[in-house]
């Protein structure tokens, strides 16, 4: 079901908002987000940040298992300096709390030792390995699994869309990866050819960072990084953008689903009504109910409500 479906949604949320006290949220107001602990957590590297915590609906969730699965990815702007796994607590409680499993990913960034270019991208492939290896045990359906990412991590959830399409010479090639055909994008800056201006205003990034430098064997360090490159790769993509985000506007999503579309992939937008970037990943946001609902439909979830779909 498309995404206009319930854009008259929006726009009641939207007189919703207005009419509320609710300020968008600032910096400190997402730095100071927090959520339940993680029901376990596990390792898939050895470094400090190389781990994934495991959410798991409480028993009195309106979903049985085997549970639909919400990999999410934190932002961040690539950096340590602004947050991150903790921060999507606030999410991932909301998640399980609908009968959702969710896989919180932390990972190495690119001012920690071994991040950036090849290793954070390198880290996204090891933890969905672990994931698909953890699955079982946890009755976790990998069948039914959306990744969603915030600003940085909206950019590392669509690379991973279009990891089949990564050059098989790429440090970052990897056979036979989880698909991952279900994409929340929140705010996102993942065409790091098109937007490395904007990538470099807003976070302070330059591009060799997030994506290498040229070298032999490696002349266009676009190949394996970029998002927007790596299509058509059979992902549905939903790109959720508050109206007020001035480090991911509008006008990023956009294009980027216009890209997307011309390519052959199915992407949608919908803009959250008066939500600054960090309105986006909060559960506390008015914008929430929204964001929630683009959640469960990339899930194959009916609207409003979790359910069991028989195997």
């Amino acid at each position: 079901m498309k995404l206009h479906r319930f854009l008259l949604a929006t726009a009641l949320a939207g007189t919703v908002l207005s009419a509320g006290a609710a300020a968008p949220m600032k910096l400190d107001d997402y730095l100071a987000l927090t959520g339940p602990a993680p029901s376990a957590s596990y390792a898939y590297g050895a470094a400090p940040s190389q781990y994934a915590e495991l959410f798991m609906p409480p028993g009195d969730a309106p979903q049985s298992a085997p549970f639909p699965v919400a990999v999410l990815v934190h932002g961040g702007c690539w950096t340590s300096k602004f947050g991150g796994i903790t921060q999507l607590r606030n999410m991932a409680g909301a998640l399980a709390a609908r009968g959702i499993a969710v896989w919180n990913v932390e990972y190495r960034r690119s001012d920690e030792a071994g991040g950036g270019y090849p290793g954070t991208y390198q880290d996204m492939h090891a933890a969905l390995e672990l994931l698909a290896d953890k699955a079982a045990q946890h009755r976790l359906d990998t069948g039914r699994l959306v990744a969603v990412g915030h600003s940085a991590g909206g950019q590392l959830v669509q690379w991973i869309a279009g990891r089949a399409q990564i050059p098989r010479n790429s440090p970052l090639y990897r056979p036979n990866t989880l698909p991952v055909r279900a994409i929340v994008s929140l705010g996102g800056l993942a065409d790091l050819r098109g937007e490395a201006a904007l990538i470099k205003a807003s976070c302070g990034r330059d591009t060799a960072e997030l994506a290498g430098v040229p070298g032999p064997g490696r002349p266009d360090v676009f190949a394996d990084t970029n998002a927007a490159e790596l299509m058509p790769n059979g992902s549905h993509t939903y790109l959720v953008t508050g109206e007020l985000d001035t480090i991911s506007p509008p006008r990023v999503a956009h294009d980027y689903a216009a890209r997307a579309r011309k390519l052959g992939d199915t992407a949608e937008v919908l803009i959250l009504p008066g939500a600054s970037h960090y309105d986006e990943v909060a559960a506390s946001s008015p914008a929430w109910p929204l964001v929630l609902e683009v959640i469960e439909r990339a899930l194959g979830q009916p609207a409003g409500k979790a359910r069991h779909t028989a195997h």
